[in-house]
């Protein structure tokens, strides 16, 4: 089970919460790999790129998620582009 955040809105130690959290599974999905064949580096390879990949993917997101609002609120004044 994963342990939620002590509180629901932000505080001090969220940020640690959250990683200690995380570090189980971490570790569970580091040594998984690792059994699989796998070296450490390239493990830790992959999720730095997994990372980086998933960070340019919520960017484009939101990007195209602010070009739908201004469209639609172009539409609804009459201004289709």
């Amino acid at each position: 089970m994963i342990s939620p955040p002590r509180q629901k809105l932000d505080y001090a130690d969220r940020e640690i919460d959250c990683q200690e959290a995380m570090e189980p599974g971490f570790q569970a999905i580091v040594g998984c790999m690792i059994e699989a064949g796998w070296h450490r580096c390239e493990v830790m390879r992959a999720l730095r790129r997994l990372i980086a990949a998933d960070n340019m993917t919520q960017k484009e997101n939101a990007k195209v998620e602010t070009e739908l609002a201004i469209a639609r609120a172009m539409i609804r004044v009459g201004k289709a582009l």
